[in-house]
C-alpha cells in the first residue's frame, strides 16, 4: 500500500508539473482528490491491510492528500502569474511608438456667424440681452400684440408645456424684458440672440434654430434709421456693395412692417437659379415697433419710436457659406464642420 502511495505521488506531481494552463490543473485535482479519485479509490482497499499497518497507511494517506494539494495550490498560482503577465504583455503601451496627432476643435459655423453678427451690432452701439427658453403666453404673443386668435398661437406652430407656458417661438420676448427693465430711459438699443422652438423639421427649417432680435427706441426714431441700420449690416456681413430692398409685409408687433432682400450673394443682382431669377435673397423681417407694444412695456408712444427687425442665424449662415441643407448645421459631421477653421 505504501508502495502504492508513493508510486501515486510521483504520478500526480508529474501530471502537475506538466500541465498548461488552470481548466487542465483542474480536472487533475479531480481526478486525483476528486470523491471518486485516485487518492480516494486507493484508500477504499484499506480494509485489507493488516490493522496493525492501518494507522501507518492512513497517515501516509493524509499526508498525500496534503501535498497534492499545496502542489497544485502552487501550480495554479504560477499558472495565474502567467497569464495575468501575457495580458499585460497584450495591453502594455510601447512608447516608441509615434503618438497620434492631437485634433484640435473649432468654432462652429453657427457660432461664427453669430460673432459676427453681434460684432457689427456692438459697433452700432447695441448691447446684447438675454431671456428665458420658456416663456410665458403673455411675452411671447399677448405683449407682443399677438391676439389670442391668431395662427401664431396655433399649437402646430408651438411647443406648449402648459396653457400658459410655451418654448419660446422667437426671441422678441427679450425685447419686450429688455424694454420693462429700462423704461422709461432712452435710449435703448439690444440684440436678442437665442435659441427659438417651432414645429418645422425639413431640408430649410428646423424645430430649434436661432435668432438674433435688434430693437431701438429713443425720440424721433424714423423707417430711414431702420433701413440705414439693416443696409450697413449687409455690407458688414455679405460684403460692401451689397444692396438691400424693403417689402412691405406684415407683423402684429411692428407698422409698417417690411420684409428685407439683399442683392443676390451668387449673382450679384442680376437673376440665377438661388435667386429663382430676381437678383435678390431674403433675409429678415423689420418693421417700426408698434405703438402698442410701446405701451405695453411702459413708454409713452407720443413720445418715443423705435424700430425692430428679426433673423435666423442658420439662414444668414447658409446664404454666407453657401449651404443648402439647414440640417447639416446639426449632423455633428466632422467633415462639415472642418471647413469653418
Amino acid at each position: 500500500m505504501l508502495e502504492k502511495l508513493k508510486a501515486l505521488e510521483e504520478e500526480a506531481r508529474a501530471a502537475v508539473d506538466a500541465a498548461a494552463d488552470l481548466e487542465e490543473l483542474k480536472g487533475l485535482k479531480v481526478r486525483y482528490l476528486g470523491k471518486k479519485g485516485e487518492l480516494t479509490a486507493l484508500l477504499r482497499g484499506l480494509g485489507s491491510v493488516p490493522a496493525e499497518e492501518r494507522p501507518l497507511i492512513g497517515k501516509e494517506a493524509n499526508d498525500l492528500r496534503q501535498k497534492l494539494e499545496q502542489m497544485i495550490d502552487r501550480k495554479e498560482s504560477r499558472l495565474k502569474d502567467a497569464g495575468k503577465s501575457g495580458q499585460w504583455e497584450k495591453e502594455r503601451i510601447d512608447v516608441t511608438l509615434p503618438g497620434l496627432p492631437t485634433v484640435l476643435g473649432q468654432r462652429h459655423p453657427l457660432t461664427l456667424v453669430l460673432d459676427e453678427i453681434k460684432d457689427i451690432f456692438y459697433g452700432l452701439g447695441f448691447q446684447v440681452a438675454h431671456g428665458p427658453d420658456i416663456e410665458t403666453d403673455f411675452y411671447n404673443f399677448e405683449a407682443l400684440n399677438i391676439p389670442a386668435d391668431h395662427p401664431a398661437r396655433d399649437m402646430q406652430d408651438s411647443f406648449y408645456i402648459n396653457p400658459g407656458l410655451l418654448l419660446r417661438t422667437h426671441t422678441s420676448p427679450v425685447q419686450i424684458r429688455a424694454m420693462e427693465k429700462r423704461a422709461p430711459q432712452l435710449p435703448v438699443r439690444v440684440i436678442a440672440p437665442g435659441k427659438v422652438y417651432r414645429r418645422d423639421d425639413d431640408a430649410t427649417h428646423s424645430p430649434m434654430f436661432h435668432q438674433v432680435e435688434g430693437l431701438a427706441i429713443d425720440k424721433n426714431i424714423t423707417f430711414a434709421d431702420l433701413k440705414g441700420t439693416l443696409l450697413l449690416f449687409a455690407r458688414e456681413m455679405f460684403g460692401s456693395g451689397q444692396k438691400i430692398r424693403l417689402r412691405p409685409s406684415f407683423f402684429p408687433f411692428t407698422e409698417p412692417s417690411a420684409e428685407v432682400d439683399i442683392s443676390c450673394i451668387m449673382c450679384g443682382g442680376d437673376g440665377c437659379r438661388t435667386c429663382s431669377d430676381t437678383g435678390w435673397l431674403e433675409i429678415l423681417g423689420s418693421g417700426m415697433v408698434h405703438p402698442r407694444v410701446l405701451e405695453v412695456a411702459g413708454y409713452n408712444p407720443k413720445e418715443v419710436t423705435g424700430y425692430a427687425f428679426g433673423m435666423g442665424v442658420e439662414r444668414i449662415a447658409m446664404l454666407k457659406y453657401g449651404i443648402g441643407d439647414l440640417r447639416l448645421f446639426f449632423s455633428n459631421d466632422l467633415r462639415f464642420l472642418k471647413q469653418f477653421s
